[in-house]
């Protein structure tokens, strides 16, 4: 039994290389949330671009592809993560723009100047409350502007479910209590396209599930190292025996929920996606 008491982190610890072990999948549904991005109301000027929860930054590159000569500011709460951004992507984009990155919490973040695009990808299911934010997101925007974010909505499917219902067990309670579920602040397509447009925004708001198809031993378990166990790992990390237990329980749970076929193993993803665009 692994029950004794100890201090949960307030934050995990993010892991750049697991993240990016995954990172085609990962990037996909950013670049079909840019794809419906409409024009900024930039023209005669560069545009300001900030990235909410940037990770290690390889997306916050791809905006630079979109809009060369624009000055992007990446945030994230993980100086793991910002270590690895700086080192890869800050400076000049080649196009006459800047790519720089700041430690900053989505959950406090407001614009200190107008911008012309808030983006976030894949970040905002970890910030309690956050659609209280999109009023001040807005208002930081110029006329014209756009706030844009895709996060997970799978959180009832089984690689999560079954995170959640491990943790909670009277094996983990005490250790674990609620870090199987932390990242469940999401709300439905219906409710962010109720307060997008409430707030006077024209906006589009649709789901996908992408049908994932993961190559490796245990490719779920390694997918859900990089985001969903973060908090979990962190928590352990202090006691590698309690750890090596708590993952192999996991991984028996993931293999049967998700059994390897001929040509790897399906992992469905359903992403929610919300584009709202400020009037002129």
């Amino acid at each position: 039994m692994y029950s004794a008491e100890s201090v949960v982190p307030t934050t995990p610890t993010w892991d750049p290389q697991q993240y990016l072990r995954h990172s085609g999948h990962r990037t996909r549904p950013f670049l079909d949330l840019l794809a419906r991005i409409p024009r900024l109301p930039s023209q005669d000027r560069a545009a300001r671009i900030a990235d909410l929860g940037c990770g290690p930054g390889n997306v916050t590159v791809l905006l630079a592809d979109r809009w060369p000569d624009a000055h992007i500011t990446g945030y994230d709460l993980s100086p793991e993560m910002l270590e690895r951004a700086d080192k890869d992507w800050s400076g000049s984009t080649g196009g006459g723009g800047w790519i720089d990155f700041r430690p900053a919490d989505a959950a406090h973040w407001t614009p200190d100047e107008p911008h012309d695009l808030i983006v976030s990808n894949a970040a905002l299911q970890w910030v309690p409350g956050h659609s209280e934010s999109f009023a001040g997101w807005i208002d930081g925007l110029r006329p014209g502007g756009v706030l844009a974010f895709q996060v997970p909505g799978n959180f009832t499917s089984p690689s999560h479910a079954l995170l959640g219902e491990l943790c909670e067990t009277p094996e983990w309670r005490a250790r674990l209590g609620d870090q199987g579920r932390r990242y469940v602040h999401v709300l439905d397509t219906a409710d962010y396209l109720t307060r997008l447009t409430g707030l006077g925004c024209e906006t589009d708001v649709w789901e996908t599930t992408y049908c994932q198809l993961l190559q490796g031993e245990d490719p779920v378990l390694d997918w859900v190292k990089g985001t969903a166990l973060r908090p979990v790992l962190t928590t352990l990390a202090d006691d590698p025996e309690a750890a090596d237990a708590f993952l192999g329980q996991y991984r028996e749970l993931l293999r049967e929920a998700y059994p390897p076929g001929p040509h790897g193993t399906v992992f469905p993803f359903r992403r929610i996606f919300a584009v709202a665009r400020r009037p002129h």
